[in-house]
This record gives structure tokens, C-alpha cells and sequence, in this order.
């Protein structure tokens, strides 16, 4: 009986642990004042203005390769919900890596037939991100774009993975580790040594 009763209340107290920090994450993505959407909104238009500039300025010559559609998605994440797992750097990095890989894997063995590669790898590089714990939504897009894109992405084959993919997700999380930490509010990565390196005196308090 006792144990029965034993067991009743660690249930009850998991339940309640779990639910204390799911209002926990809650309340701080949805409880955001003006001076986090104004770093909000510094961040993305650096990181990605970052990657316009070097697209429009040294890669004139080629099409937009540089600047891809799910950098726009993933900059929601990493500078609008800082505290989403899924916009954290191994999420983020990773997941962008391995969908790109695979997007480029399935074009080069089905480059013609749309109505299949298009959605198998997407789905591919769905349960690839599950498997190695990288789930990051706009990895989705990145191995999409490895299919339907320009025929110059297309022909970049698995330099793809390198650039845009690679260079331009490191763009974006080097600009996010400093915009991130402008305030004692914001800290990005989540629980990590690297945030105090940007974090100043003045933030510590």
C-alpha cells in the first residue's frame, strides 16, 4: 500500500515538475518587451544583411547562391525565440548540415523526377535531424532548395553543403552570439560558457 501510495506521489511531483517548466519556457518566449524585439530585430537584419552585402558586392557574377530562403526562417529562431531548443547551435548548425547533404545525396541519384525527390528529402532530412538530435525546422527548406533550386545551386553538388549552407549558417550564429548578449535579459546559446565572453560587466548584475 505504501508503495503504491510512493509511487502516486513521484508521478504527481514529475507531472508538476514538468508542468512548472513548461510555464517556465512559455513565459519567457511570450513575455517580450520593446528592448527585446528592437535585438530582436538588430540581429536578423545584421545577420542576414551580412550575407546580402557579401552576395551583392563580391558574388555579383553568380545568382543569389549565397542567400537562401531558409536562412530567413532560421533567423526567427535564433533571433526571435533564443530560448527554442531548436535554435540552438547544435540544432541550428547541425541541422542545416545534415538536410543540405542529404537534399544534395538524393538530387544526384533521382536529378528528374521531382514528384519524388522533393519530398524525400524533406522527409529524409526530417527524420535525420531526429536521429542525431538537430531538429531545426528550416532544415527542412535547405534540403528542399538542394532539389528545386537555381540550376547553379543545383550544380554546386556538395560544395552546396560549404556554401551558402555552412558559411552563411556560421554568419548567422556568430552575428547571433553578439547581438544575443547585448543584455543581461538575453542569453544565447542557452546554459553555455561562450555567452559570457559577450556578456559585459555592466550585464553581470
Amino acid at each position: 500500500m505504501n508503495d503504491k501510495v510512493g509511487k502516486k506521489e513521484k508521478i504527481s511531483q514529475n507531472i508538476k515538475r514538468q508542468a512548472r517548466i513548461s510555464r517556465y519556457v512559455i513565459y519567457r518566449e511570450t513575455q517580450i518587451d520593446f528592448r527585446e524585439q528592437f535585438w530582436s530585430f538588430i540581429g536578423a537584419f545584421f545577420g542576414i544583411g551580412i550575407i546580402a552585402f557579401i552576395q551583392s558586392f563580391y558574388l555579383t557574377k553568380f545568382e543569389n547562391i549565397f542567400l537562401i530562403g531558409s536562412f530567413g526562417a532560421a533567423s526567427v529562431l535564433i533571433f526571435g525565440a533564443i530560448q527554442s531548443p531548436l535554435a540552438q547551435p547544435r540544432n541550428f548548425i547541425g541541422g542545416q548540415l545534415i538536410s543540405a547533404f542529404i537534399g544534395v545525396t538524393i538530387l544526384k541519384f533521382m536529378p528528374d523526377i521531382l514528384w519524388l525527390n522533393a519530398p524525400l528529402a524533406v522527409a529524409t532530412s526530417i527524420i535525420a535531424m531526429q536521429i542525431t538530435k538537430t531538429l531545426h525546422p528550416p532544415g527542412g527548406a535547405t534540403a528542399l532548395i538542394a532539389i528545386i533550386g537555381t540550376e547553379k545551386i543545383k550544380a554546386l553538388g556538395y560544395f552546396y553543403v560549404i556554401s551558402p549552407v555552412l558559411s552563411g549558417s556560421l554568419i548567422l550564429f556568430f552575428t547571433a552570439l553578439v547581438f544575443n548578449n547585448m543584455t543581461k535579459h538575453r542569453q544565447y546559446p542557452t546554459n553555455s560558457r561562450l555567452t559570457r565572453i559577450f556578456k559585459t560587466r555592466n550585464f553581470k548584475d
